[in-house]
């Protein structure tokens, strides 16, 4: 490409020399595309100079499809040089439009998207944007076309729903005529009521005495007016009750509700003294013993013991032994008692903690259940029947349950039960 003799060759005026001399650059290129990064700058611009002039100078269509293939490929393979073409050769674009329609247009047109673009990052990026255009078009038409083929359904829905607003409109304007009408129709038959009357009331006062018309029109005035007096009474009493009826209603939720929450409280309550542990009886402080043997020495002051002989005071005395014996023994007894209470106390307190952290049925094991089955007949006996007397309880009509729902299931009597349903 640096010889003088090929670019001689070039720039011959022989058509068939000048078509052979760039294919052979055209196969030269195609061979290895790196070979015009070698290439001076100025055999380049020359190169380029001789394939724009045949474009200008001949029609004939080899030459314009190698040429502009031959100036694609330099283009794409040599960015130095699309900058070149882009710069330096203004009125390029128009002499390769002329060429268009003579067979080889993609070529033509990758090329002047090149030349517009400027760069080959320049025509991806107008072909990802023709791209997405494309993209965005086909999903509208899509779009428009799903949109006019529901038109009918959504005309018609307007259509159902403009007739269905337009009947109700009808209609209230039918029942408002009616209404209307209806009202005229009392007022005129009141008006005719009113006449009949008086017209009754004047034939009954033509059959009164002069003398006692006063007497039967106060009686009238009375009697219309006990008459107003009770409807408006009666109106206003609805009306009161209207507005006490809310107060009322809440009146008797309270009732029940505080009725409710004494029981829950009394169940509580009991059941806190059930738990509670049991004390011992509480040890004297040294202030207390003070203050008892300060009373026992005024109580012995205000009553002196006789004088007694020695017989006596040993028979006091072996009496005394006598009862602190037994006074031991008894307090052996209670305290054996006290042991035996705290005992059963600690067992209690043991079977409620273990209650409190019982799993749940889904949860539960054989071990379990062992732990919670007792071995003593009667006990078992006793939770089986409170069981089944529950169970009767809660399977009970709803209108025995009122107000119990926080009653002791201890306090459930077999009397208040259906036998009906026994298990």
């Amino acid at each position: 490409l640096q010889s003088d003799r090929l670019l001689q060759l070039l720039l011959t005026d022989d058509v068939e020399t000048g078509a052979i001399m760039v294919s052979i650059l055209l196969g030269i290129l195609q061979v290895n595309r790196t070979v015009l990064f070698s290439v001076e700058e100025k055999n380049v611009r020359i190169i380029l100079d001789e394939l724009i002039y045949k474009l200008f100078a001949t029609s004939n269509p080899v030459i314009g499809s190698t040429s502009i293939k031959l100036m694609l490929l330099i283009a794409e393979t040599h960015p130095p040089t699309l900058t070149i073409l882009c710069n330096d050769y203004k009125g390029l674009c128009p002499i390769l439009k002329q060429w268009t329609g003579r067979g080889f247009d993609k070529e033509l047109n990758h090329l002047l998207e090149l030349l517009y673009a400027g760069s080959t990052q320049g025509v991806s990026q107008q072909k990802f944007h023709r791209s997405a255009c494309l993209i965005q078009a086909a999903w509208r038409a899509y779009q428009i076309r799903k949109r006019v083929k529901s038109l009918p359904k959504v005309v018609t829905t307007l259509q159902r729903s403009f007739r269905a607003k337009r009947e109700r409109e009808m209609q209230q304007l039918e029942k408002r005529r009616e209404e209307e009408e209806l009202k005229h129709l009392l007022q005129l038959r009141r008006h005719r009521a009113l006449r009949e009357f008086q017209q009754r009331q004047l034939s009954l006062l033509e059959l009164v005495p002069a003398s006692e018309v006063d007497k039967y029109l106060q009686e009238e005035r009375e009697r219309s007016a006990l008459m107003i007096q009770k409807v408006w009474r009666g109106h206003s009493h609805r009306k009161d009750f209207d507005k006490r009826k809310q107060a009322l209603k809440e009146s008797r939720a309270a009732v029940v509700i505080q009725r409710a929450v004494l029981k829950f409280l009394k169940k509580r309550q009991n059941l806190r003294m059930c738990i509670m542990p049991w004390q011992g009886p509480t040890r004297l402080t040294d202030t207390r013993r003070l203050e008892l043997r300060a009373k026992v020495d005024a109580y012995v002051k205000l009553h002196p013991v006789p004088q007694v002989s020695e017989e006596r005071t040993k028979e006091r005395h072996s009496q005394a032994q006598e009862m602190l014996g037994q006074y031991l023994m008894k307090r052996n007894l209670e305290r054996k008692s006290e042991q035996r209470q705290e005992a059963l106390l600690a067992q209690i307190n043991t079977d409620i903690e273990l209650l409190m952290n019982a799993p749940g049925l889904k949860e539960a094991t054989e071990k379990d259940v062992e732990v919670f089955s007792s071995r003593s007949g009667p006990i078992a006996a006793r939770a089986r029947q409170s069981h089944n007397t529950m169970l009767q309880y809660t399977r009970g009509p709803w209108w025995k349950k009122l107000g119990d729902e926080f009653q002791d299931p201890e306090m459930i009597y077999t009397e208040d039960m259906d036998f009906d349903l026994m298990l």
